[in-house]
């Protein structure tokens, strides 16, 4: 004789079989997702180069024939020109939050490609979040994981910032070096940790 406990028992466990299954099939759609954007960002850095080609020439030549102090400027120029202004000084942190993914994405591919991936801003954000860095702690602005991130890529000796003349410009130089020149900006910290607060956002 069946009991009417195990009858509603039953029809619990088909329930919650069917809910298994449909958590398993959002699951997979999300996989597709993400997949998705992340095939459409590459796609969209590949438009971002190929239908502004003649903005990124100047670097991409100056990193084919590995001049990397010249690279290091013209970066500094791309950033600037992409932002509306003619001086570094003019761009501000708060701008900075809504700069271009798909630029910061060219000019990273650019440096990975040529430099057999040892700089670029993506190289930079990897060492910065071993380090403990994450968007929260370019919300505090720790100065003391930035220190730790800077004597890392190269960028500072003992208790001192160096100067960007100090700096090894050649693939002898540490990971993550360069660019190095665009983050000596005249806002400081402050532009260092939104700077790095774009770059985790847009995905580097």
């Amino acid at each position: 004789m069946v009991n009417s406990q195990d009858i509603e028992n039953s029809d619990d466990s088909v329930q919650i079989h069917q809910l298994l299954k449909r958590v398993e099939q959002l699951e997979n759609q999300l996989d597709q997702v993400l997949s998705f954007a992340e095939r459409m960002n590459a796609v969209e850095s590949d438009i971002s180069l190929v239908t502004d080609v003649q903005r990124y020439n100047k670097l991409r030549k100056y990193l084919t024939e590995e001049r990397w102090f010249d690279a290091d400027i013209e970066t500094i120029q791309l950033i600037i020109t992409i932002a509306g202004h003619k001086r570094l000084e003019e761009l501000t942190p708060e701008e900075i939050q809504n700069f271009p993914c798909g630029a910061l994405r060219v000019i990273d591919n650019l440096w990975l490609k040529y430099s057999q991936e040892r700089f670029g801003f993506s190289v930079q954000l990897q060492i910065y979040k071993k380090i403990g860095g994450d968007l929260e702690a370019t919300l505090e602005q720790n100065q003391t994981v930035v220190e730790k991130w800077g004597k890392q890529v190269g960028w500072r000796d003992d208790k001192r910032w160096l100067k960007c003349d100090q700096l090894d410009y050649s693939l002898n130089a540490p990971v993550g070096c360069h660019p190095s020149q665009w983050w000596n900006s005249p806002f400081g910290s402050k532009m260092t940790n939104y700077f790095l607060a774009r770059l985790i956002r847009c995905g580097l």
